[in-house]
Parts: structure tokens; C-alpha cells; sequence
């Protein structure tokens, strides 16, 4: 039998998922059977899986120590550089400007090398992060950029943190996300796109459809900063966080993200890359905006935090000729 003490960290997560994390390595069908056996128990009483966990509940987990020994291994931080930009920082929050061509989290093509895994990496020799000590919770991203998306982005360093983020992203009413894209053609006047999309799983695309087959909305508005030849540079806010939505929504009006692979002009594309070695797409997650916000973020409400431009991005911008310059519009 195993005793937990939940501490301020871990409380206000539901109780499978905090099992879930300290047993690691077991197999799904094992956590659910020591529920269903009421094996899992807070402060001497069954619990089922939705309980919330509170600070200072005494969690008892009744299986045999070597069971919970073979099953509970602390992650492994592997020690990695952390050359990013920090935006901002404090005991809740790090925010982090993440380069393009870095995952986010890991896939099948890269596991190591992570925005994720080297802010694990900082944190933990900062001393904010113990693994060892911290089975029920790790400090996670809020939200996701594409991997060759640059920019923003922000990770709660403990769970009432990260659980009030992901709840703004969600709902999108107390934050506004803002991006740069450099686009192809001249985009003469703001505007915005209402369009639905659709995720194609199959081809890995997206793509915009009607609501009767499952398109889901999307709002896009976009202001010009700088028009130059051939192409523009917009700033873009999004209403709504679909997948691929400001590339789908731009090149749909004619004007895709340079040096996009999936839904650009290829000629350009190529053009693009051949002049300047750039093999991204030109997207860059660029503000956030608290607005009023409750909660344990209030003291966050009515700032911005702002991603500069990385250094290659802006040398493209100032070798591309430039027409006029255009002031944000709003």
C-alpha cells in the first residue's frame, strides 16, 4: 500500500489522472480494475475516478509495494541547453520564444530534442522541478505552435497554473492572440475570414467545408503592416484556434504564408527559399493579451507579452523591397 499526501501542486486535478502519472508505466487496464476494486481511497473513503483531488487528502493506493515499484519511475530530465529567449518568467509562468523548425512535444520523427523537454531541462536545474518528488505533475505548455511556426509560447510551471491557461485558450473571450505572417501577393486592406474548416486525418491537411459535414468555425482578421514587393507582411489576429487556420484561411483569399509547404504557391515557395535559405513557413506567433482575468492569473490582466522576430526573419524583411509602410489600421 502506497500513502500520498496531495500537496498544493498536485491538488485540483482529478484523482485517475493523478494516478495515472505517479504509476507511470502501468498499463491503463490495471489503474481502472484498482478503481473498480476500490483499492484507490482519499481520507479512508472510496472515491470514484472523477474525484477532485484537495490540497492535504491523504491518497492510499492499495496494491503491493512491488507492484507500485515496478510501475512508478520518476521521468527522466535528460540535461539539454536552453538557448531560447525568455519572455517572461515568474513563479507561475514561463514564457518561452520558440524558433521555428522545434517541436513543441515529441513525434515519431524526434523525441529528444523538445521545446518541452528543454524547459523540463531548465526548470529542473533551476531547482522548480523535481521529478523525483513530483510524480502527479509536470510543467506543460498551454497551447502548441507548429513546428515551423515560431514564436510564443507559454508553459505553467504548477497545475492551478496550467489548468487556468488551458481554460483561457479554451475559451478565448479573456485573451487575444495575435501573429506576423509575411504572405504572397499585395494585400491592399484589412479584413477578416469567416470560413469553417474541416481536418482531413487521412491526408493530414485541413481544408474549408460547411457545417453540415462537421466543419467546425473559424474567425480570422487580419491588418497590414507592410506592403512589399510581392508579398505582405499582416498581422493577424485569431478568434477561434483551429488547426493550420491562419494558412488555410489566407491561402484560400489568394494570399498564402511564404514558404508554406502544405496549402502555399509552390513557385513562389521555391523562389522563397532559394534566395533566402529559408525553409519554413513565414508565421510567427507574435502577442498575447490579457484582458480582465480571474482566477489565480488576475495579475496578469490588461498586460501584453510580446515575441520579437527572430534575427533570420527580420533579415528577410528588410532585404525584400519595400513599396510603403503601412501603420496598424485599427
Amino acid at each position: 500500500m502506497k500513502e500520498i499526501l496531495i500537496t498544493k501542486e498536485n491538488a485540483g486535478q482529478r484523482v485517475d489522472k493523478f494516478v495515472r502519472k505517479y504509476l507511470n508505466d502501468a498499463p491503463l487496464s490495471l489503474l481502472y480494475k484498482t478503481f473498480r476494486k476500490k483499492d484507490i481511497k482519499v481520507n479512508g473513503h472510496w472515491v470514484d475516478i472523477q474525484y477532485i483531488l484537495k490540497e492535504n487528502d491523504c491518497l492510499r493506493i492499495y496494491l503491493s509495494d512491488a507492484i507500485i515499484e515496478e510501475y512508478s519511475h520518476p521521468k527522466i530530465i535528460e540535461k539539454l541547453p536552453f538557448p531560447h529567449q525568455i519572455i517572461y518568467e515568474d513563479e507561475n509562468i514561463l514564457a518561452v520564444l520558440k524558433p521555428s523548425g522545434l517541436l513543441v512535444h515529441g513525434d515519431e520523427s524526434e523525441k529528444r530534442i523538445t521545446l518541452t523537454n528543454q524547459v523540463l531541462s531548465y526548470l529542473m536545474q533551476k531547482g522548480e522541478y523535481d521529478p523525483s518528488k513530483q510524480h502527479g505533475f509536470i510543467p506543460a505548455p498551454a497551447h502548441r505552435l507548429d513546428r515551423n511556426t515560431s514564436g510564443l509560447v507559454l508553459f505553467g510551471k504548477n497545475l492551478p497554473t496550467l489548468q487556468s491557461l488551458l481554460e483561457l485558450f479554451k475559451s478565448k473571450e479573456q485573451i487575444t492572440k495575435t501573429y506576423l505572417a509575411l504572405v504572397v501577393g499585395r494585400v491592399n486592406k484589412d479584413g477578416e475570414i469567416n470560413a469553417p474548416l474541416l481536418k482531413d486525418e487521412k491526408e493530414g491537411k485541413v481544408r474549408i467545408g460547411s457545417v453540415k459535414e462537421g466543419a467546425k468555425e473559424a474567425h480570422t482578421k487580419y491588418y497590414v503592416k507592410q506592403k512589399l514587393n510581392d508579398y505582405t507582411l499582416l498581422e493577424i489576429e485569431i478568434l477561434t484556434g483551429r488547426t493550420h487556420q491562419i494558412r488555410v484561411h489566407m491561402a484560400s483569399i489568394g494570399h498564402p504564408v511564404a514558404g508554406d509547404p502544405k496549402y502555399g504557391n509552390f513557385i513562389k515557395n521555391r523562389e522563397f527559399k532559394e534566395k533566402f535559405h529559408y525553409d519554413s513557413q513565414f508565421l510567427h506567433a507574435y502577442s498575447i493579451t490579457f484582458h480582465k482575468v480571474e482566477g489565480p492569473l488576475s495579475y496578469l490582466s490588461n498586460r501584453t507579452l510580446v515575441a520579437p522576430l527572430l534575427e533570420k526573419e527580420e533579415r528577410i524583411l528588410k532585404q525584400l523591397p519595400l513599396n510603403e509602410r503601412s501603420e496598424e489600421s485599427r
